[in-house]
């Protein structure tokens, strides 16, 4: 199935999506990443260089191969540009339903027939999106894990609309650029691993708001006790609590479970803009040292 994929699009340019962009160049693959904004890909751009940058002085890539890597990459702000001529869409824009469907809209006619669109959603699975494309059973999730550059597991989830055909070729360009594709043949909101992610999260933060332990402690336990890289918190501060809170709203108003609703602590953090790493403060407060709350 490799050979069914030749050119890959990229919707978003966002913390995701540009990374998701670069594995694919990386793997072989000419790719197109594509974003409204201009600054936005133009952000992208110096992130990526900046990454590879580093990837080179780390010998883990020679300099002759992010220069291949970044000649099959280009940047557009034009939708049609990027995805008419693409074998398989990758969609990586906000957590919102209604964006999305109308991102899978325009897709579903700006795209080719055989052309698989597949929506990176940490959350929404993609029968939600699949009714407005005319082309079903090439929709699926292909979801990637924050940082891609890092993260090895890609959760490819079929509707039961999707092909065997769209999974297999999905799964292949995964293998192609070094990811481990993992196939779930049921949908369920929020798939395997940020489930079981957010019931840790839950547990975390029920124990801290209880005052059981510091949050700082629980962190701790979980990186000592259960071996976990990171704990919760840190984690929740990496992500972006706003990303948390968008999963979690999610999650919320398509189940109704109110163990699923955003919890107060983390509400109040966004409200404020508090977001974790990328503004600073989060659960933690990266602007001293040590990165203490």
């Amino acid at each position: 199935m490799n050979s069914d994929v030749k050119r890959i699009a990229v919707v978003g340019a966002g913390q995701m999506g540009h990374q998701i962009a670069m594995l694919c160049a990386l793997g072989g693959f000419e790719t197109k990443l594509q974003d409204v904004s201009d600054s936005a890909l133009r952000r992208a751009q110096e992130s990526l260089q900046g990454h590879m940058e580093r990837w080179v002085g780390k010998g883990r890539l020679s300099r002759e191969d992010r220069d291949v890597a970044f000649g099959r990459l280009q940047f557009t702000n034009s939708l049609e540009d990027a995805v008419s001529a693409a074998d398989l869409v990758i969609e990586a824009v906000v957590e919102k339903l209604p964006v999305k469907r109308q991102v899978f809209q325009q897709l579903g006619t700006l795209t080719q027939g055989h052309t698989i669109l597949a929506t990176n959603s940490s959350t929404i699975v993609s029968s939600k999106l699949a009714d407005v494309t005319a082309k079903p059973d090439k929709v699926c999730n292909m979801h990637f894990f924050f940082p891609p550059l890092v993260m090895n597991c890609v959760e490819v989830v079929m509707s039961e609309f999707t092909s065997q055909e769209t999974a297999d070729a999905v799964l292949a360009v995964c293998e192609r650029i070094g990811r481990t594709g993992v196939l779930l043949r049921k949908e369920i909101s929020g798939f395997v691993a940020n489930r079981i992610l957010g019931a840790l999260q839950r547990e975390a933060v029920a124990l801290y708001e209880a005052g059981v332990a510091d949050f700082k402690d629980i962190d701790t336990i979980c990186q000592t006790a259960l071996n976990h890289p990171i704990g919760p918190f840190a984690l929740m501060d990496l992500s972006g609590l706003d990303v948390v809170q968008f999963v979690m709203q999610q999650q919320y108003e398509e189940t109704g479970d109110e163990d699923l609703k955003p919890f107060a602590g983390l509400v109040e953090r966004v409200e404020r803009g508090d977001l974790g790493r990328k503004t600073g403060k989060g659960w933690y407060d990266y602007t001293t040292e040590g990165g203490s709350k």
